[in-house]
């Protein structure tokens, strides 16, 4: 056998203690952080909050939105969605108010308490922000794996790890489909219930179809057994994240306001939900004239903790207060106009504008909430996906729709069809099935139910 030295090089992503909590304080929504903040504040003495309330300033040039210096009148808004002419909103395209936080953090937070190494969490956090808010995977499992390997971590680490977030609370979410997100549900229950394991396994279609004859000789079982199954199955949450937390009154404070003064959309930091840290000098200045081998050892390491924690706070505010203004930058259509000004925006067009990574976008969009004239919105609100043959998003062509239909007469209601004509004569070409699918979201009936019915705009109006 000979001995060999062969040298290689590689990238690999350093997840540094000081790393980790910033991006941990990124995704945090504003109660979260208070909570963080007020137990960083009562165990270290070295830390201080700034008590002034003056808004954190960035420097800005573009001409559409300016970040605002001085401190707006805040208004507490109840729901998620408050205000500005009742536009709906998509909620396949937000996260829902949770006034525990996003589930993606709080499955993070889980995560870490059992994680083995640094670049464990960092695979985590990859299939987290991958997931759906209905808690599954947004790409094909061989494309995040893809992913991992560009960013220098383990893909070959990435399925074991993606199985173990699928344990968690609420768990299922990271699921490549529907199949998976239950199993793993039913992994997660006291007792193996085999039956119940071949149903999601092989028979989601004769489950759908309520085919229990048809189900009960696929499983080999009489009816009453596979009923009982049927029921263990129906249990389960096949969206398991949608639910997380909601509270459908819970009270949102905006974490960024955005008004319009002398001709320019100003954003401004709400100091109620962004505190500024600080570490006390006195004590600082101490501790520097301070000397001696293993002397104050505990200071120092607490001094160290209070420098990394006011320094990840003000970058988590920076990086919202411009990841905010480049959004509005972006969207001051729909600030003056509306839903139907709405543009397509990607993560990666604002992690461009601003110099960072794309999932620091989705970690600082996710749970922050963003007050405007026309309501408060969850920053995540703002991105909008292009479609096919039109250059709008489809907030966009939701609203569009909305409005032909509560302008159209009420005894001849406008079907699928004529919509998609008309929207076609307006540069936005899109499928009848499209159509379909925005009515649906708007709670509004097909055109015969409408004719009938006769409140055509009726629906429209009260979606």
């Amino acid at each position: 056998m000979k001995t060999t030295l062969k040298a290689q090089m590689s990238q690999q992503i350093a997840m540094t203690p000081q790393l980790l909590q910033s991006i941990r304080l990124l995704q945090l929504d504003s109660l979260r952080l208070e909570q963080e903040v007020r137990r960083m504040l009562e165990r270290n003495p070295l830390l201080e909050q700034e008590e002034d309330e003056e808004d954190v300033v960035a420097e800005d040039t573009n001409p559409r939105a300016v970040i605002d210096e001085d401190e707006p009148d805040y208004a507490w808004e109840r729901g998620a969605h408050a205000g500005g002419g009742g536009e709906d909103e998509d909620a396949m395209a937000r996260v829902a108010d949770r006034p525990h936080g996003d589930f993606r953090a709080a499955l993070l937070e889980q995560f870490a308490l059992e994680c083995r190494a640094p670049s464990e969490l960092a695979l985590a956090a990859l299939v987290l922000d991958h997931t759906d808010d209905n808690g599954y995977l947004e790409v094909p499992v061989a494309e995040l794996a893809a992913l991992a390997r560009a960013q220098g971590l383990d893909a070959d680490a990435l399925e074991t790890v993606r199985q173990r977030v699928m344990r968690l609370e609420p768990a299922g979410c990271g699921a490549a489909d529907l199949s998976e997100c239950l199993r793993a549900q039913l992994d997660g229950r006291d007792g193996v219930d085999p039956l119940a394991h071949a149903i999601v396994r092989s028979h989601l279609a004769l489950l759908a179809a309520h085919d229990l004859p048809a189900l009960a000789a696929a499983l080999g079982v009489d009816r009453d057994r596979a009923a009982a199954a049927v029921d263990r199955v129906l249990a389960l949450d096949p969206r398991p994240a949608s639910g997380w937390g909601a509270a459908e009154d819970a009270v949102v404070v905006p974490d960024v306001v955005v008004r319009k003064q002398d001709g320019q959309w100003r954003v401004s930091l709400n100091p109620r939900t962004a505190p500024r840290l600080r570490v006390n000098a006195a004590l600082e200045r101490l501790m520097g004239e301070a000397n001696g081998p293993g002397e104050h050892a505990v200071m120092r390491e607490l001094l160290q903790e209070a420098r990394w924690m006011a320094r990840g706070v003000a970058i988590r505010n920076d990086t919202l207060l411009r990841a905010t203004t480049a959004i509005v930058e972006r969207q001051h259509g729909f600030l003056e106009r509306g839903e139907e000004a709405m543009v397509p925006l990607t993560l990666k067009e604002i992690a461009d504008a601003i110099g960072v990574h794309e999932s620091t976008i989705s970690r600082v969009s996710t749970g922050k909430y963003v007050q405007t004239p026309r309501g408060t919105f969850e920053l995540k609100h703002f991105f909008a996906v292009r479609l096919n043959g039109a250059e709008v998003g489809g907030s966009a062509v939701r609203a569009m729709v909305r409005k032909l239909i509560d302008q159209e007469n009420p005894a001849a209601p406008l079907g699928d069809d004529a919509i998609a004509t008309l929207l076609a004569r307006q540069g936005i070409r899109i499928a009848r099935r499209t159509v379909a699918k925005y009515r649906d979201q708007l709670r509004i009936p097909p055109a015969k139910v409408r004719a009938l019915t006769g409140n055509g705009r009726g629906y429209a109006r009260s979606a």
